[in-house]
């Protein structure tokens, strides 16, 4: 896996191209990795973009449920709360994650 690969994952992650995404998850780009250019995960970009299917297809594929980004300062959670991804947070919550730290 290279980088670029990584990349481009999450650029799709945040614009919403699951096909995309789904390419690279495939081809076995790591779903919780945070680049050090980035400092983010997929999943908590994808949440905070508005990109619903792409982040549940993450928690589908592995993507940790409690894994923050520390570029945003934010957990998968606490983005879905944030920024009103209820289905998201609902999801989460189904995965034993609280919705309060």
């Amino acid at each position: 896996m290279s980088g670029g690969d990584w990349k481009e994952m999450f650029n799709a992650a945040c614009e919403g191209d699951l096909a995309l995404v789904q390419y690279h998850v495939k081809a076995g780009v790591d779903v919780n990795y945070a680049h050090p250019e980035f400092l983010s995960t997929p999943l908590v970009a994808s949440i905070i973009a508005g990109q619903r299917e792409v982040a549940l297809y993450l928690l589908e594929q592995g993507a940790n449920p409690r894994l923050g980004s520390e570029f945003d300062g934010l957990t998968p959670m606490q983005a879905a709360l944030k920024h009103g991804q209820t289905e998201v947070a609902a999801r989460l919550a189904a995965m034993g994650v609280p919705r309060a730290p």
